[in-house]
């Protein structure tokens, strides 16, 4: 079975080569799933490659650049920007908290909750512009025109309001 899927599939070498494609057409919704596992594949491989040069994952630098961004944002209004539930941020805002990239203080507005700054360490790491995630991304979205970068961060919304209902 195996070998049988892989000759299913025409092979593409390096980064110049087109893209690897089925032998048979995928149709629409099939070809914009292999083409997002594939950008899932990439982020968390990028992410783990970013962690062992640098010492944070994806996620966790995502985190701090919107901290960087947003100084004094609740870990709720962090999770809404992120689209996730709060819950998923707990583990990692701790993380960042014990190794001294994040801040967490009680609101001076509103003691009930807790607002998120950088530390200088956190500061540092927000200062990153290579290796990352993101320096990959903006790299690709600089060879793409801005309007279809619009178009796939609509189509890329749309989808996620469909995984919220």
């Amino acid at each position: 079975m195996a070998a049988s899927a892989g000759r299913a599939m025409q092979r593409g070498g390096g980064a110049d080569e087109a893209p690897v494609r089925p032998e048979r057409p995928l149709g629409p919704v099939l070809e914009f799933m292999r083409a997002l596992w594939g950008v899932n594949h990439g982020l968390e491989s990028t992410s783990r490659r970013m962690k062992a040069a640098l010492g944070i994952s994806g996620p966790e630098r995502m985190a701090v650049r919107l901290v960087g961004r947003y100084p004094g944002i609740s870990a709720g209004e962090l999770a809404r920007i992120l689209r996730v539930h709060p819950s998923t941020l707990t583990g990692l805002l701790k993380r960042l908290v014990r190794r001294g990239v994040l801040n967490r203080s009680v609101d001076q507005e509103d003691s009930r909750r807790s607002v998120l700054t950088l530390t200088h360490k956190g500061g540092a790491i927000d200062r990153i512009r290579r290796g990352t995630v993101e320096a990959v991304v903006r790299g690709a979205l600089e060879e793409i025109p801005a309007r279809n970068v619009e178009v796939a961060v609509s189509v890329l919304e749309g989808l996620m309001r469909s995984f919220e209902r």
